[in-house]
């Protein structure tokens, strides 16, 4: 007899909680004091608890190009050439608003990235010709220098292999091939 009066007790006391809540939450909705939700923020799943933030879709068209690198006397040259006047178009400006940043360039293989060069090692020059663009990363230091060109080497092996290139300024992808 005793647990029957203390669960309809605990019963009568979680209703007039619950009921309550739900007062307080359509009183503040009629009082203009609800909030609209953005990208980012968090919302309330009406139970008194937060859920994990909404994360935004970051999606961007990348132009397709063909890259050739090689290495040159104090460190590597990379060439981005297109036929596709728009997709040349959309790098150069791309380099254009994102250069002074650190270059990196990724390879992937089924969309996973299997290595990635930060070309942080060396000054990076970016060149636009009529068919695209020209980077090239040299150093005076014989070192980084060194370590451009195995960089370099690495990056074509893992071309000749089947990985695709993806060049990055400032983390936002510029080109790939």
């Amino acid at each position: 007899m005793f647990v029957r009066i203390q669960d309809s007790f605990l019963l009568n006391v979680m209703t007039t909680l619950y009921k309550e809540d739900i007062k307080m939450e359509t009183k503040m909705m009629g009082t203009g004091m609800n909030m609209m939700m953005g990208k980012g923020m968090m919302m309330n799943n009406g139970m008194g608890m937060m859920d994990m933030p909404m994360t935004q879709m970051n999606m961007m068209m990348i132009p397709r190009m063909e890259m050739k690198m090689e290495k040159c006397e104090n460190g590597m040259k990379m060439m981005c050439m297109s036929k596709d006047e728009t997709a040349v178009a959309m790098m150069q400006n791309l380099c254009s608003m994102l250069k002074g940043g650190m270059t990196s360039m990724s390879m992937m293989m089924n969309g996973m990235k299997m290595m990635e060069c930060n070309m942080m090692m060396g000054m990076c020059k970016c060149e636009m010709t009529m068919d695209g663009m020209c980077m090239t990363w040299t150093s005076g230091d014989e070192m980084m220098c060194s370590m451009i060109q195995r960089c370099c080497e690495c990056m074509m092996s893992m071309m000749e292999c089947g990985c695709t290139a993806m060049m990055c300024m400032n983390n936002t992808p510029v080109c790939c091939c």
